[in-house]
């Protein structure tokens, strides 16, 4: 390269001219080494299949399915479990694939050889591609089949394991959560019968068992006060009588025993008195509760056995007696009468002092039984802290147990839905064809490379020649370099011999050349068919 020239577009196409050789010949050689290369290579055969995702034949409105992953996990899934040794390996041996792997016993290559040629891609949202390379086109078609096969089967028994695997967990929780209700269940109702009318629901009965109870207290106080003002009165009249016998019967005034040396004549015994209150208590329980509750069933078996003993007490009672001192005969009328009103009011004295013994024990029960309903709704505060605790506790279980009993039943109806094979499938949208033409090489891609390639180093040959030459052709690159005059120009003087030297390498040049691009089309004619 002569420096400080510039070289124009005809410059370069003469210094092309001038290295055609360095161009053409890295040129003719690097192509038909890519051309022979290519040849060289096996074809590669492609066979794919589309999968289409069909959704559940049941609207999902009716049927939740448990089986929830997106289609791009689930394949990624399948797809690992497919690539499995365990699954290509007898894929390999049944269609005879990479022979000479297997013949070695590199089956572990084969495999991982397997996986690079499967290929498996997302179409869309709803389809996916499965697709193998193979050098004969049966056997790419025959390996697509069957791993289409093992998609479709494989993810039929995962979306079937999926639901069984949720099921047995939800069975599982319900059993736990079905066992921790009714421990908690049982708890509610030990502290129920532990506290056993103290509790906040049993307030309102409780009141009225307490109300009824000083209504019943007022009562009786009403008809002890009447009882007493009457036995008042009978005391007056029995005075009175008394008086008027004393006139008859001086001896005895004031006498009031009976001939048995008793108060009071034909007083009932301690069984009448309490078979009495028995009586009255029994009418209450039964006011209160069912004819088959625990304490009227007991309360009539003790008015039983006091009736026994009062029949008994009433055999054994004396007769009663008249006065001690008898009216003599021929007694004015009026002294009879006040002898016979002093024995009817001495009767009903008896009676009176018998109704007040019962209706006194009768205070005493009730105001007993007032205190005990009273500690029972004082006791209502603590109770219903306790049992608003046990409450939550129980409310919290069972809301967690009706959860999971629904959850159960849809995973159930979700697993009967897989096993009938209703659910979401694979099914095969573009069966695997018979490949027509190879996949790869791309041979007319591999000669286009080689060829630029070529002419790429014939071009940098060239270029780096041409730097590499300081010659002077021509008297402008003479006036150029040297800054010199030109005193005179000689003519090129070529001999025949000259002449016929240049025209003979011209000849062999192109017939060269012609024979070099014959050559690589008839590579190249090769190669496309």
């Amino acid at each position: 390269m002569l420096p400080g020239k510039t070289y124009k577009p005809e410059d370069i196409l003469v210094i092309a001219w001038r290295r055609r050789w360095q161009i053409i010949v890295p040129f003719l050689l690097v192509a038909g080494g890519a051309i022979r290369y290519s040849q060289t290579l096996p074809d590669r055969y492609r066979s794919e299949t589309v999968i289409l995702i069909v959704p559940q034949r049941v609207p999902e409105s009716y049927v939740h399915s448990t089986v929830t992953s997106r289609i791009e996990d689930r394949l990624r899934s399948i797809n690992q479990q497919i690539m499995s040794r365990t699954r290509l390996e007898p894929i390999i041996q049944t269609l005879n694939l990479y022979p000479g792997l297997m013949k070695n016993g590199l089956v572990e290559d084969a495999v991982a050889r397997m996986r690079v040629d499967a290929d498996v891609q997302v179409v869309k949202g709803d389809a996916f591609r499965v697709s193998f390379i193979a050098n004969d086109p049966r056997t790419a078609m025959k390996v697509t089949q069957q791993l289409a096969s093992l998609f479709i089967d494989e993810n039929l028994k995962d979306r079937e394991v999926l639901a069984e695997d949720t099921n047995q967990f939800l069975d599982s929780q319900l059993d736990n959560a079905k066992q921790r209700l009714i421990e908690h269940e049982k708890k509610l109702e030990e502290y129920r019968k532990r506290y056993a009318g103290q509790l906040p629901t049993q307030v309102q009965s409780n009141l009225q068992v307490i109300q009824n109870a000083q209504m019943q207290i007022q009562t009786i106080n009403d008809s002890i006060g009447r009882d007493r003002d009457r036995r008042l009165m009978l005391e007056r009249q029995v005075a009175d009588s008394n008086a008027i016998l004393g006139t008859v019967n001086p001896g005895t005034p004031g006498d009031e025993k009976s001939a048995t040396g008793n108060d009071r004549p034909n007083l009932p015994g301690p069984a009448a008195i309490a078979l009495e209150a028995a009586v009255k208590e029994l009418r209450q329980l039964e006011t209160q509760f069912k004819p088959e509750h625990p304490d009227v069933i007991h309360q009539k078996r003790i008015v039983a056995d006091l009736t026994q003993k009062a029949q008994v007490e009433a055999l054994a009672l004396p007769p009663s007696t008249l006065p001690s001192s008898p009216l003599p005969p021929g007694t004015r009328p009026e002294v009879v009468r006040a002898a016979q009103t002093a024995s009817q009011a001495r009767a009903e004295m008896d009676s009176l002092d018998r109704q007040l013994t019962v209706k006194e024990a009768d205070l005493v029960k009730l105001h007993s039984v007032v205190a005990d309903y009273q500690a029972r709704v004082e006791a209502v505060p603590t109770r219903e802290s306790e049992m608003v605790e046990l409450t939550r506790d129980y409310d919290t279980l069972q809301k967690g147990y009706t959860t999971l009993l629904g959850k159960k039943e849809e995973a159930q109806v979700s697993a009967n839905l897989e096993r009938r094979q209703i659910g979401e499938q694979f099914k095969v949208l573009d069966p695997a064809r018979l490949p027509e033409r190879p996949f790869s090489p791309d041979r007319t891609r591999i000669d286009l490379f080689g060829a630029m390639i070529g002419l790429g180093l014939g071009v940098g040959l060239a270029a780096v020649l041409e730097y590499r030459d300081t010659a002077l052709r021509t008297d402008e690159e003479v006036v150029a370099s040297l800054a010199l005059p030109v005193l005179a120009l000689i003519p090129v003087m070529t001999t025949m011999y000259d002449r016929a030297r240049v025209r003979r390498n011209r000849i062999l040049v192109s017939s060269a050349a012609l024979l070099i691009l014959g050559v690589a089309g008839v590579m190249l004619w090769t190669a496309r068919s």
